[in-house]
């Protein structure tokens, strides 16, 4: 098994005076020094960053030998998987320690966003399309199109978007790392309006995550190094599944890719939906989370926001999800919000979330996905020694 023992998070939002490098610098060494660990022990670094364009740094791995002299000469990769970057180097690291190649790993996730007009970093994104297909279409329109697709089988479900948006809004204000720890309520989530215009119909401004700066790390060890750390979160098991891109060949409301992913984690776990005490899931747009709960099972097709009404993914409720505010209020700098899950879940599960703590967690889920369902990662979170 492996486990995490350290992390770091820069705070996400508009970092104009950070560069990608002072990100990854930033976010790594914290790691390291919150996991007691000096650079010298470690094995490895996996830098995980989408980039397609955002930033002129298209070699960014040995930029994290800045975090500390003694990194140099360590093996350094960076990992891309669309939105789902992050995740691919937290799974790229954990099978380099069970394949006996390494013991402790450095895991970084990082982009930088901000700098760019809205419709640029729209069409660096847009690279994690199917091209042939989809070349020109934005990621809000993507994601419109399930959104039109789920309201023409069930119903217009425009209520329940809206109380995805307010309830990780209201989370968000627990979370000083959030870009946007501001509470807004249903009714105005539920209302266009100037402020909360449509951006790609049916989903309005507050449907969709923003554009963001920010870097997360992780440190990586093998479980025989649990004498040598202070805390320790385990990966209890992890699943990875990649579909087709186009989203012309998949049945959009299946949620193949996620569900698969979900449930083999399930699987290999020995647990249920109903085992998990807290969820950091996607939510790139509130249609997906809508989508996520179907896809972890915790509701039938069709029937999303049932949990919604029950208070059931709600702070306080049975399986609270996106405590952090997620990445429609914390924030999504694309490389970075897999490492970002897999901290914060980290960090419930031994109780150190502070104000965003559930009380008792003790299991739970990180889901991260790389463009329409595509690249779809999850990984089981248990505590191991607090």
């Amino acid at each position: 098994m492996v486990c995490i023992a350290g992390w770091g998070h820069t705070k996400f939002g508009k970092l104009t005076d950070m560069s990608l490098e002072d990100m990854i610098v930033a976010a790594g060494r914290e790691a390291l020094t919150d996991a007691g660990i000096g650079a010298e022990a470690v094995d490895g670094i996996w830098v995980g960053h989408f980039n397609g364009g955002l930033v002129p740094d298209g070699f960014p791995a040995s930029l994290a030998m800045s975090i500390d002299p003694a990194l140099r000469f360590k093996p350094a990769t960076r990992l891309e998987n669309a939105c789902a970057s992050g995740s691919a180097a937290v799974f790229a690291a954990r099978q380099a320690i069970l394949s006996g190649e390494a013991r402790v790993a450095l895991v970084i996730g990082v982009e930088k966003m901000t700098h760019l007009p809205t419709a640029e970093v729209a069409e660096a994104l847009g690279h994690a399309a199917y091209q042939a297909e989809e070349a020109g279409l934005s990621f809000p329109g993507v994601f419109a199109l399930f959104a039109q697709a789920y309201f023409d089988r069930y119903g217009d479900q425009s209520q329940a978007l809206a109380k995805i948006a307010a309830k990780n809004h209201g989370n968000s204000v627990n979370n000083p790392l959030a870009q946007l720890q501001k509470p807004f309520d249903e009714a105005f989530c539920a209302q266009v309006s100037e402020r909360n215009p449509i951006i790609a119909a049916p989903l309005k401004k507050t449907d969709c995550s923003l554009v963001s700066d920010g870097a997360a790390a992780l440190v990586l060890v093998a479980e025989d190094m649990l004498g040598d750390v202070t805390k320790a979160a385990r990966l209890r098991a992890v699943a990875q599944v990649n579909d087709v891109m186009p989203m012309s060949k998949r049945d959009l409301l299946a949620f193949e890719g996620p569900r698969k992913a979900i449930h083999q984690a399930y699987a290999r776990a020995g647990i249920t939906v109903n085992d998990l005490d807290v969820a950091e899931v996607h939510d790139c747009f509130t249609i997906a989370e809508l989508l996520i709960y179907e896809a972890m099972g915790l509701a039938a097709h069709g029937h999303a926001a049932d949990v919604l009404e029950g208070g059931v993914v709600h702070a306080g409720g049975r399986l609270p999800v996106n405590l952090s505010g997620g990445l429609k209020a914390k924030g999504h700098p694309v490389g970075a919000t897999g490492v970002s899950m897999h901290t914060l879940i980290a960090r419930q599960v031994l109780g150190l979330a502070d104000a965003m703590q559930h009380p008792g967690a003790e299991l739970g889920l990180v889901f991260n996905m790389g463009g329409s369902g595509v690249a779809n990662y999850a990984s089981i979170i248990e505590t191991v020694k607090a």
